[in-house]
């Protein structure tokens, strides 16, 4: 019998034990024997939960979900820094931002939108001369500008391309070129003959129809009028 036990004892046979061992000392063992395996299967889950937390980029990898939102948290916090960086740089004073695409104009305290116009910008057409082929291209310019004049009640002086375009005779006397009403309340220049100015013509605004000026409806033309002084800067894209 004790040689069948000990044969069998890798088997752990608990009627060897018990004739082999005492009864207190047996139970002690087979508790023992119950412990080992659970401490060996609970450091088996640590160590996994740990590598998991050393490892993140494993985990991304394996999940894309967790990925996509992890990009999108890089995302946001590098635009958070990029808009810090761009506060830094605002001009101190109010500016006007000109989309010529989306024919909107948008009149700036650092990063706050103080007034949204819908406008009308150049139209891009090109007019010929008949006579001599001198051409202008209708088109407003881009960049970065500054307003140097401000009008009250401006008067418009027609220039050659205005009564080509009509069809009429380009006339002698600078008073011929003289028109009132056409530019509206307001008018503000931004150099090379462009303005920002009033407009007849409100149920075009929101498209690209002028010979390179900023048309402005009235309301808002006067709002913007008051908020800007010489030297504000207008970017225009």
């Amino acid at each position: 019998m004790k040689t069948l036990c000990y044969k069998n004892l890798i088997h752990l046979n608990d009627q060897c034990f018990r004739s082999l061992l005492p009864i207190a000392v047996f139970k002690r063992l087979k508790v023992i024997l119950w412990i080992i395996p659970s401490l060996f299967l609970l450091a088996e889950l640590y160590g996994y939960y740990l590598g998991g937390w050393r490892e993140p980029k494993s985990v991304l990898a394996d999940n894309p979900n967790i990925a996509n939102k992890y990009h999108l948290e890089q995302l946001r916090a590098k635009n958070m820094t990029l808009k810090r960086k761009l506060a830094r740089n605002y001009p101190r004073n109010p500016f006007l931002i000109i989309d010529t695409s989306s024919n909107k104009l948008f009149l700036k305290s650092r990063e706050k939108t103080v007034l949204e116009a819908v406008i009308s910008a150049g139209s891009g057409n090109i007019l010929i001369n008949p006579v001599d082929n001198k051409q202008w291209v209708f088109d407003t310019p881009r960049g970065e500008f500054l307003i140097n004049s401000k009008l009250v009640a401006p008067v418009w002086k027609k220039p050659d391309w205005a009564f080509i375009e009509e069809g009429i005779t380009i006339p002698d006397k600078q008073n011929d070129r003289m028109e009132n009403g056409a530019l509206g309340e307001y008018a503000m220049g931004f150099g090379d003959g462009y303005f920002i100015h009033g407009t007849l013509y409100t149920r075009l605004l929101g498209r690209n129809v002028t010979h390179g000026c900023i048309r402005v409806g009235e309301e808002n033309l006067r709002s913007i009028f008051q908020s800007v002084r010489i030297g504000t800067q207008i970017y225009i894209i």
